[in-house]
């Protein structure tokens, strides 16, 4: 019989963390004097207390280690838990949100999707602003966590290439985590306060910066004002733009730099490629952009940069509406989206390192095509791929589209158009922030949707955090008979 307490012990303490954390918002609520800190405190009382119950009540199943289908449940359960309560300060605060919306809300915080159901969020009380970057700061480092320790572990979408890399192999998932999540907290938090440094010194304010800074390195994409990025455009979107491809890059090798070994971040070609294909994107777009603002290369150039950089990395920002730059640049932003960073980042949605593995399959298989006696052997980084890797990415790839096209029929049949309904399903699932149309496009908002198009969005910004496959499996009969 499946021992559900070690799975409740971990989901228990975290909870707890989450409820310690809402006594950052509690303190600045009562340092504005808005009067709104005793919803903070309401709130951090019922978590706390709830997951402390919860671990508590599960110690005694505490094992070493987890097994494979503990292991999945945790990954899942997780993003489930922490949404349900992260979204009580939404629901009992100013904003009175009702439970699908604050959900919602929580839900697209913690995965760092960015999408949000808020408006007027320039008159909010900086408690509630606070709390929706913190709630995407934390989803961040806590996906760097699962997608460097459990996805490997769990072999899901090809992520078992990165197994164990620049890391001892302990055999045990709980303690490999502790060793992997201390060192990686180190560079998330420096990274967080370098980028809120330079936002500083372009004349934001402490506030401002530091809720930026939490939704740049998680690449959530959060803002403090209805307009966006918009707000802070000039300088301050190079900045961004330079913080969102750090966060985009692997972590691990930013342990490895930060234990003396540079060459791995130079030599990695999941980097170079990801650089690449930003380099590539900002040229064409910044040069459609000069027909648009004529004699303003500079603005053609930002604006390409950051917005590139935003949708790619799925962090959401928006410093226009690009929606009026025409017909190409909207469809190129759609197929922008559905790239993504690295793996074992802050980043969302189908990451480049599976796109060089189709493609190294591809053409082995072109090869074979045209050399029936030869011996062809896909490679990723010089190193050959086994079977098992390629047949795990062609499965994600697969899965990918039918989710998709899953997720955009659901919600159309709620009642919305083609185009909010597609983007709508390509934003959740690679957790990227706005979509395209009038409703849902960088001008707009989630808020005016129906109950059940949220719920669906929500459910489909969970699926594509975790990779898909690690939710899917738990769907299988021979799961819960393993």
């Amino acid at each position: 019989m499946l021992d559900l307490r070690p799975v409740g012990y971990v989901i228990g303490l975290l909870v707890a963390i989450l409820g310690v954390a809402m006594v950052l918002p509690m303190l600045v609520d009562l340092a504005q004097g808005r009067g709104h800190w005793h919803i903070f405190l309401q709130s951090s009382v019922i978590t706390t207390l709830s997951g402390g119950l919860i671990a508590v009540s599960c110690s005694n199943g505490v094992k070493e280690g987890l097994t494979i289908q503990q292991t999945f449940l945790l990954t899942t359960g997780v993003w489930v838990a922490l949404p349900l309560f992260g979204a009580l300060p939404l629901m009992m605060g100013a904003t009175e949100l009702r439970f699908v919306d604050a959900f919602f809300e929580a839900m697209s915080g913690l995965t760092t999707t960015g999408s949000t159901v808020i408006t007027g969020l320039d008159d909010l009380p900086r408690g509630i602003l606070l709390w929706r970057g913190i709630l995407q700061w934390l989803g961040g480092i806590g996906i760097v966590v699962v997608a460097m320790v459990f996805l490997p572990e769990l072999r899901v979408g090809g992520m078992q290439i990165f197994r164990a890399e620049a890391f001892d192999t302990m055999g045990k998932i709980l303690p490999r985590a502790t060793q992997i999540a201390s060192q990686i907290t180190v560079i998330y938090v420096f990274l967080t306060f370098a980028c809120m440094l330079c936002y500083v010194t372009l004349g934001m304010s402490f506030f401002d910066a530091t809720v930026h800074a939490f939704t740049t390195v998680s690449t959530g994409g959060f803002a403090n004002y209805d307009a966006s990025f918009a707000t802070f455009s000039g300088p301050a979107e190079y900045v961004a733009s330079v913080f969102m491809i750090l966060a985009v890059l692997p972590f691990v090798l930013y342990v490895q730099l930060v234990n003396g070994d540079y060459r791995p971040l130079l030599r990695d070609s999941q980097v170079r490629a990801f650089l690449s294909v930003v380099a590539v994107l900002v040229a064409i777009v910044a040069l459609v952009l000069t027909q648009i603002f004529p004699h303003h290369w500079e603005q053609a150039l930002r604006e390409a940069l950051f917005n590139i950089t935003s949708i790619i990395s799925g962090t959401g920002y928006a410093s226009v509406d690009y929606m009026s730059w025409g017909p190409f640049l909207i469809s190129l932003f759609f197929f922008i989206g559905l790239i993504g960073g690295c793996a074992g980042s802050t980043t969302c949605s189908i990451k480049i390192f599976r796109y060089q593995l189709l493609f190294s399959s591809i053409r082995v298989q072109l090869q074979r095509i045209r050399s029936p006696h030869g011996i062809f052997t896909p490679r990723y980084d010089g190193k050959p791929v086994g079977a098992d890797v390629l047949n795990s990415v062609m499965v994600f790839f697969v899965f990918f589209i039918f989710s998709l096209g899953l997720f955009a029929v659901a919600l159309a049949l709620t009642g919305l158009d083609f185009t909010t309904s597609l983007s709508g399903a390509a934003t959740a699932m690679g957790n990227i922030g706005p979509g395209l149309g009038e409703i849902i496009g960088p001008a707009g908002n989630f808020s005016t949707l129906n109950d059940t198009a949220k719920w669906i969005l929500a459910l489909a910004m969970l699926v594509g955090r975790l990779e898909l496959m690690a939710v899917y499996v738990m769907l299988t009969a021979q799961f819960w008979r393993a």
